[in-house]
């Protein structure tokens, strides 16, 4: 019984390309008491990878974190699958605003301690107290309330290439980091103030409302499957768009345009760009913004140091970096010193 993913990326990448099918991206999250993420996650992995879906899933005690890749003609058949489990029953689907069938090239389904990494203690409040969700219509109405304050609860190298107008976006790089100096910037605003949260598709405000109810905030409203599921109602009920620019995704594309405007720079030069790319030299691999003339000038690198290293031999790079992890580097996204330019999430 096959519980693992076989194929490579190029591998997985080649047969998407030969089979010529359209691919959906996917996301949704459930928060559940799982006595058994392990056995969970095993079902979930065999009963996917038989449907051909893609994607990274993380599954642990308090319920299921999905981003995945369906094959169209298999979306009945995995949405059908979902239903049949009773936690996952009736769940929302995020589908992708912009698809691409190269999303996601593994199935990668892991049993984490928690589906979001947010150093909390759960059970020192009540994680099912949640705040308010309200969709498209009413998030526009709210945020254009002066009592209200809009809160953007992602990190930094998502707020930069797209928020909403007048967020407050906390310039963090971990959600953890991002809850404490919230409720410290609005300690004094507790009772008066409605405290509106956004995030990509909602799981992390899931949190964060009943964590700041718990602190003693008493109006508090989340937008209801974050900001893939504000676009999509958006176009279809032809309401106004108040979200300016990217929005930032966990997966190949990187990003979805959601309007126009550019709004971040290049890391490197500082004219306007908002392409997030990761450095060419495998060693590093940091996120960054790039555009295409210092793309060309750096041969898709964050530094002259890394482009003079993708210019060695393969197997002398593969020495350079043997021992060494990277994950710092690729986890701090942006926060280089070699980079110039940072845009920060101005109004």
């Amino acid at each position: 019984m096959q519980l693992y993913n076989t194929l490579s990326a190029k591998e997985r990448a080649d047969l998407i390309e030969k089979a010529g099918v359209d691919r959906l991206t996917i996301s949704f999250y459930t928060y559940a008491h799982l006595k058994n993420p392990q056995l969970v996650r095993n079902h979930l992995f065999i009963a996917w990878n038989e449907l051909d879906v893609l994607g990274r899933i993380y599954v642990a005690s308090e319920g299921v974190n999905a981003q995945l890749s369906v094959p169209a003609p298999h979306f009945e058949a995995f949405k059908n699958h979902l239903d049949s489990i009773t936690f996952l029953n009736g769940i929302r689907l995020n589908i992708a605003i912009e698809q691409d069938n190269m999303s996601f090239l593994k199935l990668k389904v892991k049993v984490r301690r928690k589906i979001v990494a947010d150093g909390l203690d759960d059970n020192a409040f009540d994680v099912t107290n949640k705040g308010v969700h309200v969709d498209a219509e009413q998030f526009n109405a709210l945020i254009e309330d002066p009592d209200t304050v809009l809160v953007d609860m992602r990190n930094h190298y998502e707020s930069e290439i797209g928020h909403f107008k007048n967020a407050v976006c906390p310039d963090v790089d971990t959600f953890r980091d991002s809850l404490d100096l919230i409720e410290e910037q609005l300690k004094d605003n507790k009772e008066d103030k409605k405290l509106v949260m956004y995030c990509t598709g909602g799981i992390r405000c899931e949190k964060a409302s009943a964590y700041y109810k718990h602190k003693g905030f008493k109006q508090v409203y989340q937008l209801e499957g974050g900001i893939i599921e504000y676009t999509r109602q958006v176009r279809d009920r032809g309401l106004e768009n108040k979200f300016l620019g990217k929005n930032f995704v966990f997966d190949e594309r990187r990003s979805e345009r959601i309007s126009d405007d550019v709004i971040a720079v290049c890391h490197q030069c500082g004219s306007p760009c908002d392409t997030h790319i990761n450095c060419a030299n495998e060693g590093c691999h940091l996120l960054f913004i790039q555009c295409d003339n210092c793309a060309a000038q750096m041969d898709h690198c964050c530094s002259t140091e890394c482009q003079e290293i993708i210019a060695l031999p393969y197997e002398e790079q593969k020495k350079l970096r043997k021992g060494k992890s990277v994950s710092n580097k690729i986890f701090k996204k942006g926060r280089s010193e070699k980079l110039k330019y940072k845009s920060g999430c101005a109004p």
